[in-house]
């Protein structure tokens, strides 16, 4: 009879979490003159916290559009976007930046650092635009050091984006992503400039976020092979979701790391010791 009763209370704990991601019918159309372009076709998804899920598809496949959703960067045409269970499809957009500030991470392709900026003050940037609960000098000096050290950058806090080579350009651009400690990271493509020992250090950097950390990870990526660092890969076409699946053989990248030659000494030039150019006559 005990057993009959302790079967009856088993309880799937998956199912019973609540999406930190839900999109209903999601439509997306923008108009260009007389022409009409519908980007996203009635997508619908849940995404659960702590899932780590690849986003692919070719150009124009909505994947990108998407991400600007769901990100808050824009707002659907129509249908429902429940993030953490709010309705945020029709707030305003300083509403959507509070939110998109308080609970998502963002890394891009293309890093987006500020040039003439240190590390520690390009990772310090999302907090002073905080509008609510700011913080002092100090604290802020301190949350960028403890996420540049999550990156393995705390030693370079005062280089120029410029004496940095591309995998530490992504590092800094990753603990920007931590500093206001967000549920959610959105990596935008943050493979595309790298080379592949960098890529897999990168997808280690996130894997290890998503294990350790339980921040769910949203990678949107043209690579079928970097598609596989995820737990679960959606894939678009024509503005709809054609697949969605579980990664079968889930790609491990400290093990791919641990396998690779050792890498070779950084071959960054300074400015101020880069040899000047031969003069043309």
């Amino acid at each position: 009879m005990a057993a009959v009763v302790a079967a009856a209370v088993v309880v799937d704990v998956e199912a019973t979490k609540q999406p930190v991601i839900e999109v209903r019918d999601l439509t997306k159309v923008y108009r260009m003159g007389d022409h009409e372009v519908r980007a996203l076709r009635g997508v619908s998804l849940q995404i659960l916290p702590g899932e780590f899920v690849a986003v692919t598809g070719p150009s124009g496949s909505g994947k990108s559009t998407f991400m600007h959703i769901a990100g808050c960067l824009d707002r659907p045409t129509s249908g429902q976007y429940l993030l953490d269970g709010r309705d945020v499809s029709k707030v305003s957009k300083d509403d959507l930046a509070r939110v998109r500030n308080e609970k998502i991470g963002f890394v891009f392709q293309g890093f987006n650092l500020l040039t003439r900026t240190t590390a520690l003050d390009n990772v310090e940037l999302p907090l002073l635009y905080r509008t609510k609960n700011g913080f002092r000098t100090a604290e802020r000096h301190k949350r960028a050091m403890a996420a540049l050290g999550a990156v393995g950058l705390q030693e370079r806090h005062h280089h120029m984006p410029n004496q940095l080579s591309g995998g530490q350009q992504q590092r800094v651009a990753i603990a920007r992503s931590l500093i206001n400690e967000p549920s959610i990271i959105l990596a935008d493509e943050p493979t595309g400039n790298l080379d592949t020992r960098t890529s897999i250090e990168v997808m280690g950097i996130f894997q290890r976020l998503n294990r350790e950390r339980g921040i769910t990870v949203i990678l949107i990526t043209h690579e079928l092979d970097i598609a596989e660092y995820g737990t679960r890969r959606i894939r678009f076409r024509d503005g709809r979701i054609v697949a969605d699946m579980q990664v079968v053989h889930r790609r491990n990248a400290d093990d791919e790391l641990a396998a690779l030659p050792p890498p070779e000494p950084d071959l960054i030039v300074h400015p101020e010791t880069a040899a000047p150019e031969p003069a043309h006559h």
